[in-house]
C-alpha cells in the first residue's frame, strides 16, 4: 500500500512547476479510486459466494429432511387498512407493532414444555403420546413482521398475577388454550385443581405460591342455550339459543375475574332455533320447520353485542381479551365425513385462503370490537383483540388429525378413524397464542 502511494518514481515528479501539487492530488485520487474499486469487487465476490453457500446449505437440509423443516416461511398481508386494533408496544423496545402480521419461522429450540412432564394435556391433544410419528410441527414460532416477540416468561407472568384471577370463557378451543397455559406455567409451579363441573368441561386451578386462580368456563355460545346432544356430539333435537340472554355460568362469576379471554366460534354453525323476547325469532339451518332462516351470522353478531355490552357497562373493570375465531383445516371432507389433515409444515403465503365462514365470523368480531372499544375506554375497561385467526390459518400441521386417539393404527395401518383438524396438539402452535397474550398484557399494564 505504501509503495503504491509513493510518487517519487512516478513520471509526474519530473514536472517541477507551480502546478505540480495539482497533478499530485489527481494521482492520489486516481489511486484511491482504484483501491475502492478493488475492495468493492472483492466484497461483491465474497457476498455472492456466501449467498450461494447459504442456498446450497438450505437445499441440503430440505433434501436430507433432518431436524425441523425449514421451508421459506410465509408473510401475511396487513389485516385492514382502516382498522388496526392490534397495534401494541413491544415491551423490549417500545416500538409500535402489529403482533398479528408476520410469519412462522423455524425455531430449533422447540417448545418450553414436553408432553410427558405436563399433566394438564387432555388425551385427545396429546399427539406424541398417541403415536404421531413426526415432530417437525414443534419447531416453529410466530414472528411479527416489524418486531421481535419475546417468548412467554412463566415466572414473570406469575409475579404479575399475584392475588389475581384469570378466566378463559368459551368452548373447547378455550379449554385447549388454558391447557397450553397450564403447561407453560408448570415450569415454575404445578397448578392445583380445586374445582370441576360434572362433565369436567369447566375447571378451576390455583397456584398457591402466588395466590393466583385460573379458570376455564365452558359456554360454547356465551348465551343461554339448551343443548340436546351427548358427549360425542350426537344430537337428539335442535339447539335452543336465547339471543337476548347471556349464560349465567360465566356472568355470575365475572365479578371475581381480573383478566378474561372471551371467544365464540364453531358452535354457532350448528342447527339452532333462535329465541328472542320470549318468542321464536327464526333459526339457522332448520329445513321443514317453517321458520325464518336468519343465519348463524345473525346470532353471532347478537351474541358479541350482548357480551361486549355486558363487560363494558359493569363496575368490574376487568382486562378483557376478545379472541377471534379459529379456522379448521379439514381437507377432502368434514369431521363427520372423512375429512383429514395430514400436512406436516406450515402453509406459505398464497397457498391457502380463509374460508367464507371464517371470514364472515372474523369480520363480525372486528366490527363489534371496534364499536365496543370506544365505550370501554370511556368506562375504564381495557379491551384487547387477540386476533389469532390469520396466523392459525397458516398451521395445518398443528392438529391431532387421526392421533386424537391412542395409537390409532397399531392394529391396522389402514384403519379409518375420525380426524380432529380443529383443536391443537400440545405442545403445538397454540402455545404461541400465549406469547401474544403475555405481550399484550404487559403492554396494557405498562400503559
Amino acid at each position: 500500500m505504501v509503495k503504491e502511494m509513493r510518487f517519487d518514481s512516478n513520471p509526474l515528479s519530473l514536472y517541477k512547476n507551480k502546478h505540480n501539487h495539482v497533478f499530485v492530488k489527481f494521482a492520489v485520487s486516481f489511486v484511491l479510486l482504484g483501491l475502492a474499486f478493488r475492495l468493492f469487487v472483492s466484497d461483491s465476490i465474497r457476498f455472492s459466494s456466501v449467498n450461494f453457500e447459504s442456498q446450497q446449505t438450505q437445499i441440503h437440509v430440505e433434501e436430507t429432511n433432518t431436524g425441523p423443516p425449514v421451508p421459506s416461511p410465509p408473510t401475511i398481508k396487513p389485516l385492514s387498512a382502516d382498522f388496526h386494533p392490534n397495534e401494541t408496544h413491544i415491551s423490549s423496545n417500545q416500538e409500535k407493532c402489529d403482533l398479528f402480521t408476520g410469519e412462522w419461522i423455524p425455531d430449533p429450540s422447540g417448545p418450553i414444555y414436553g408432553n410427558v412432564t405436563c399433566h394438564a394435556i387432555e388425551g385427545h391433544q396429546n399427539c406424541m403420546r398417541n403415536g404421531r410419528p413426526d415432530s417437525g410441527y414443534l419447531y416453529w414460532r410466530w414472528n411479527p413482521r416489524d418486531c421481535e416477540l419475546p417468548r412467554f416468561n412463566p415466572e414473570r407472568f406469575l409475579n404479575f398475577m399475584r392475588n389475581k384471577w384469570w378466566a378463559f370463557i368459551g368452548d373447547s378451543i378455550s379449554r385447549n388454550h388454558v391447557q397450553s397455559l397450564l403447561c407453560i406455567l408448570s415450569q415454575v409451579e404445578q397448578a392445583v385443581e380445586v374445582y370441576h363441573d360434572e362433565e369436567y368441561r369447566s375447571k378451576r386451578w390455583q397456584f398457591p405460591s402466588y395466590n393466583f386462580t385460573l379458570s376455564v368456563v365452558w359456554t360454547p355460545f356465551l348465551l343461554k342455550a339448551e343443548v340436546f346432544e351427548d358427549i360425542n356430539g350426537v344430537s337428539s333435537s335442535e339447539i335452543r339459543l336465547y339471543l337476548d340472554e347471556l349464560d349465567t355460568k360465566w356472568t355470575e362469576q365475572y365479578k371475581n375475574f381480573d383478566y378474561v379471554v372471551i371467544a365464540g366460534g364453531k358452535w354457532f354453525l350448528k342447527t339452532a332455533i333462535y329465541h328472542e323476547n320470549n318468542t321464536v325469532k327464526g333459526c339457522h339451518y332448520c329445513p321443514g320447520k317453517n321458520l325464518t332462516e336468519l343465519g348463524f351470522d345473525y346470532a353471532y353478531r347478537k351474541a358479541l353485542q350482548l357480551v361486549l355490552s355486558f363487560v363494558t357497562r359493569l363496575d368490574r373493570k376487568a382486562f378483557v381479551f376478545l379472541r377471534t375465531t379459529t379456522p379448521d383445516h379439514f381437507e377432502n371432507g368434514e369431521w363427520f365425513s372423512g375429512g383429514t389433515c395430514n400436512r406436516s409444515v406450515p402453509f406459505k403465503e398464497g397457498e391457502v385462503e380463509m374460508r367464507d365462514i371464517d371470514g364472515i365470523m372474523r369480520d363480525i368480531e372486528l366490527e363489534e370490537f371496534g364499536k365496543a372499544t370506544g365505550i370501554g375506554a370511556e368506562k375504564g375497561v381495557t379491551l384487547k383483540l387477540l386476533d389469532t385467526t390469520s396466523l392459525s390459518l397458516l398451521r395445518p400441521d398443528g392438529h391431532p388429525g387421526p392421533y386424537r386417539q391412542f395409537q390409532p393404527f397399531a392394529k391396522d395401518k389402514n384403519a379409518k378413524v375420525q380426524n380432529d383438524c380443529l383443536h391443537w396438539c400440545l405442545p403445538g402452535p397454540i402455545d404461541s397464542w400465549n406469547d401474544l397474550l403475555m405481550e399484550m398484557m404487559v403492554d396494557g399494564i405498562n400503559g
